[in-house]
Formats: C-alpha cells, sequence, structure tokens
C-alpha cells in the first residue's frame, strides 16, 4: 500500500496506468492473506503501529471538533441561524468526547516516552491545559443540555466568549504539544542523523580558488621555461 500511495502522489499514475495500479492494489491485497494480524496491520497503517501511544493520533478530533464548534456557534449566532447552532452543539459532545479520549491517552503516554526535566515542565503545562480544555468542554455541554439562560442575549454572549477561552486554551495547548515533538523529539525515533550521513559538498569557491591557484602555478612554470630557453639561445648566439 505504501508504494502503491506513492505511486500515485508522485504522478505514476499517468505512465502505469489504470490496469497497473489496479494490478498492484490486488497484489498488495492478496499479500495480506500471508501476513499475521499484527504484520497486516502494520502494512496498511505504517504511522500507528510504530507509535509507541495513541495520544499523538487522538489530539487532532478535539482540536477540529471543538475550533469548529465556537466557529460555526457563533455564526449561527451571529446570522440567526438556528440549525447551525444544532449543528455546533453535535460538534461540541463530539469534541468533548475525543478531548475525554486524548486526555486519557495523555497521561498514560507521559510515562511512556522518554523525557529530561525540561521536557517534564512542558509535559506537566501540556497536561494542565489539557484537562483544563475537557472540564470547560464538559461544562458548556452540559449547559447545552440544560438549555441554561434560555434565549438570553446576555448568557448567550457569557456562553461564546467561554467558548473562544476553550480555543485559546486549545491553541496554546497544540503549541506546547508541538514543542515537545518539534523541539525536543519526544516520542520520535530517529533512523538516521542527517547531519553525519550526508557528504559535505565542497564550496564552489573554494574549488574556483584551487584551480586558480592551480592554474597560476602552471603559467608561472611556463613562464620559467621559456626564460631559461631565451637565455640558452643568447649563449649559443
Amino acid at each position: 500500500m505504501t508504494h502503491f500511495l506513492s505511486f500515485q502522489i508522485h504522478g505514476g499514475a499517468s505512465g502505469g496506468g489504470l490496469i497497473a495500479l489496479i494490478a498492484e492494489l490486488l497484489e498488495f491485497i492478496e499479500s495480506l492473506f500471508n501476513k499475521s494480524p499484527p504484520e497486516a496491520f502494520a502494512a496498511l497503517l505504517p504511522g500507528i503501529a510504530s507509535m509507541d501511544n495513541i495520544h499523538p493520533l487522538l489530539v487532532h478530533f478535539p482540536i477540529a471538533f471543538l475550533a469548529g464548534f465556537f466557529l460555526l456557534d457563533m455564526a449561527g449566532s451571529i446570522k440567526v441561524k438556528p440549525q447551525w447552532r444544532y449543528a455546533a452543539t453535535c460538534l461540541l459532545y463530539l469534541g468533548t468526547f475525543a478531548a475525554a479520549l486524548a486526555v486519557m491517552a495523555g497521561f498514560s503516554a507521559a510515562d511512556s516516552v522518554a523525557h529530561d526535566g525540561e521536557v517534564h515542565e512542558i509535559m506537566e503545562r501540556h497536561e494542565h491545559i489539557g484537562v483544563s480544555v475537557l472540564g470547560i468542554a464538559v461544562f458548556l455541554s452540559v449547559w447545552r443540555v440544560q438549555r441554561w439562560g434560555g434565549k438570553s442575549i446576555v448568557a448567550n454572549r457569557f456562553f461564546l466568549g467561554i467558548a473562544a477561552f476553550l480555543c485559546l486554551l486549545l491553541s496554546f495547548g497544540a503549541d506546547l504539544g508541538g514543542l515537545m515533538v518539534y523541539g525536543h523529539g519526544v516520542g520520535v525515533t530517529a533512523t538516521n542523523d542527517p547531519v553525519s550521513v550526508l557528504p559535505v559538498a565542497p564550496s564552489s569557491h573554494a574549488g574556483e580558488s584551487n584551480h586558480s591557484g592551480h592554474s597560476h602555478g602552471e603559467h608561472s612554470h611556463q613562464g620559467h621555461d621559456h626564460s631559461a630557453h631565451n637565455h640558452k639561445h643568447g649563449h649559443e648566439d
């Protein structure tokens, strides 16, 4: 499947044709029947199979659901569209459930990855923000279920203000998560060191300098021979 997807992404479909794509897909499906369930899962989803925990996979869902809830609910409130706000409420419930799964997976992930003291402090802030997001999402969900405030404009503005603060916390939490992964390499297994593996190409300027110096040496040597020839010729005369 990896070769099949790579074939499509890099534009190989125009060269191999549809029949070649179907043949490669069928060959891959056939190979799955010769694998054990863990091997088949690793072949289908190699990225997930290589993960130490599923927290990085789950965190995207509460971010998407809760951010979509706020934007759609605010738009429905401004445009006075009850249908939009109903859809936003569904996103809120989904986001709250996804946030609960992400928080539980996050606590498990904290014990499954190696990290130093500096990263531990970042991880603690990340956890606190995640728990706060879950708490606020639960509070907003209960608000919608109980219909607190009714159709009061003041209550609705207060509700949207809390939702906006929720999205702000989501951004801070996502930033800390990215810092741990991309800034400190938490949970990342490096297979190669590009700094030590890749050869260092010589500078073109340095190559030109060496070539220039070599040329000057040749010219100097030729000039010396020419001078010696003239001196010999004058002596014979």
